[in-house]
């Protein structure tokens, strides 16, 4: 194999690759599409992401609080 008969040979694979990466765009450009709208048309997952907000939110908040202000709220929790 000569010098020339291989740089062919790399324009070829070249080629071949942008021209299977192109083809795998193509297919599953509609696919993210529609799986997004999927998911904002559901409202039971709509709830679903807004409790796990409140619950991330609460977790963050008890996360930053001084150790005493919690061993407080675990006191509150149980006089319940």
């Amino acid at each position: 194999m000569n010098e020339y008969e291989m740089v062919a040979f790399i324009v070829l694979m070249v080629m071949v690759t942008v021209m299977m990466t192109a083809r795998w765009k193509y297919k599953y450009r509609d696919q993210s599409r529609i799986e997004s709208s999927d998911a904002a048309a559901n409202p039971r997952l709509e709830s679903e992401v807004a409790r796990l907000r409140d619950r991330v939110e609460t977790l963050e908040r008890i996360a930053v609080e001084k150790e005493d202000s919690l061993t407080r709220q675990i006191e509150q929790l149980r006089d319940r």
